[in-house]
């Protein structure tokens, strides 16, 4: 995140209201822009070509299929993301530049093997039972790896601090996803969701191809150096198991919904839950900017006192290390409880003109019954993440690990539960979920600061450990003293 940091400080150093816009729409453009990108787009390209005016099942299998896409890549970049993340900006530090490419390809073959692995059984029940033509299948499977290649490398690209490339990236795809479209229908008269699935299929890989360039452009030399980068899976396993279920519990009490009496199925394979579906979305966007808050804040406030920290550490006295320290975790909780102010008041601004206006654009009935309970889940849950992102800063793997299982299990049971329950409670298990996680970074952010010391300085060794065959214990052999005894006499 460091490399917006600078940008924003010169924003936000004239204290004017107009600085402060611009810092926010500059915040909002390097996180959360690709993806209002991608919506925008296939909303207006569906308004240009009328999708609403296709027969019902094209139009809900084209939906689920752009639905499955988003989710299942997501899900499967997440266990290899956040080690990757890692293992490269190790690198980084270290100037190992030419061990970046190998770091890449490792996780590239992984991602696809994984994506394949998983997608291609799905694509043939999708012929098989539901009797989908083969060209819409394979269409759809390619737009499902083009965008596993676009999220991760997504991933390499923000640590090279390039959000402004990967906004343009975006774009230059989606801008092409749109013409293509128009050519399809109006040109070559494809039918309106199958013109709308290629062209989404097509932006996709160009967005990919164009992030791949420019990874290769940035790092030519390949040291060759794979087995490296395996170890840091070995090592950092925590990592692996925290990203998962972080990103799995976003979606598992959709999953659980699915299997409910809402749930709605297309060709006998695409499940799904409308009204809630829907409902969770809107949450989401509601609480977005969370993030776009919580970047900007961490980029220009807690990092200049961890840095602080640091460089105490490395050469300071006791005094200054302590004083460092008191200072980075006055921020730390500062940072916190602004997120959570500041957001509340934008959320609660948001809420009111959803429950207002959405009603006059067709989303009432159960979409908005179940909507508030989803919007106080998907606030949690933001300020949750914000909590793990500081205990990577602190290397407590251990508590993020902790923080993102006891999420992911409170929200399955949780929602289990709701179901149970009239439609406004549904969304309770993901409250239920997101504040016992909350809870769990909290004690473990305490946990931390209570031992700070000890976690800074007794986790090293002084002497390298190795795996070796240790030495004899036998100091001397009777008869070996006995032979050299007589060597010597008959010398004499």
């Amino acid at each position: 995140m460091a490399g917006i940091g600078v940008k924003l400080n010169r924003l936000y150093e004239k204290d004017t209201l107009l600085t402060d816009l611009i810092g926010f729409a500059y915040s909002t453009a390097v996180t959360i822009a690709p993806m209002l990108v991608v919506i925008f787009n296939i909303l207006i390209m569906g308004k240009v070509l009328e999708l609403s005016k296709q027969p019902f099942v094209p139009r809900e299998l084209f939906s689920s299929t752009i639905l499955y896409m988003f989710i299942f890549s997501l899900l499967t970049t997440s266990p290899f993301d956040a080690v990757l993340s890692r293992y490269m900006s190790d690198v980084i530090y270290e100037e190992r530049y030419d061990d970046i490419l190998p770091c890449y390809y490792v996780g590239l073959i992984l991602n696809v093997v994984l994506a394949s692995a998983l997608g291609i059984p799905f694509c043939v029940r999708e012929y098989l039972v539901g009797h989908i033509s083969v060209l819409y299948v394979f269409t759809g499977f390619c737009g499902y790896v083009a965008l596993v290649l676009v999220f991760y490398s997504m991933t390499f690209l923000s640590i090279c601090k390039d959000y402004k490339r990967i906004s343009e990236f975006y774009t230059i795809g989606m801008v092409l996803a749109f013409v293509l479209s128009l050519v399809f229908v109006k040109i070559f008269g494809m039918e309106v969701t199958n013109a709308m699935l290629l062209s989404l299929v097509l932006g996709f890989i160009m967005t990919a191809s164009l992030e791949v360039a420019l990874i290769k452009r940035y790092f030519q030399e390949n040291s060759g150096q794979y087995k490296p980068v395996f170890f840091y899976f070995k090592k950092y396993w925590q990592l692996v198991i925290t990203n998962f279920f972080y990103i799995f519990g976003l979606y598992i009490h959709n999953f659980v919904f699915w299997t409910t009496s809402m749930k709605m199925v297309v060709a006998n394979t695409f499940v799904s839950a409308q009204p809630y579906d829907l409902a969770s979305c809107l949450a989401m966007f509601t609480n977005i900017s969370a993030s776009v808050i919580f970047i900007s804040r961490v980029e220009m406030n807690f990092r200049d006192k961890y840095k602080s920290y640091s460089e105490a550490v490395i050469g300071g006295r006791g005094i200054d290390i302590q004083n460092a320290q008191k200072r980075m975790f006055r921020q730390l909780a500062a940072e916190l409880m602004n997120l959570a102010r500041i957001q509340f008041i934008i959320s609660i601004v948001l809420f009111l003109l959803c429950v207002v206006v959405l009603p006059q654009f067709g989303f009432s009935g159960l979409v908005m019954q179940i909507y508030p309970c989803l919007a106080a889940g998907y606030f949690a849950m933001f300020l949750m993440y914000s909590a793990i992102v500081f205990l990577y800063y602190y290397n407590d793997l251990t508590g993020a690990v902790l923080t993102a299982l006891t999420f992911f299990f409170s929200t399955f049971f949780g929602s289990m539960f709701a179901t149970t329950l009239t439609e406004k409670w549904y969304g309770i298990g993901l409250v239920i979920g997101a504040l016992l996680g909350w809870t769990m970074a909290y004690f473990r952010l305490r946990w931390v600061e209570r031992n700070m010391n000890i976690h800074v300085f007794c986790r090293g060794t002084l002497i390298e450990k190795r795996r070796e065959e240790p030495e004899s214990a036998k100091v001397y052999d009777i008869r070996d003293l006995t032979r050299e005894k007589q060597k010597q006499e008959e010398m004499a």
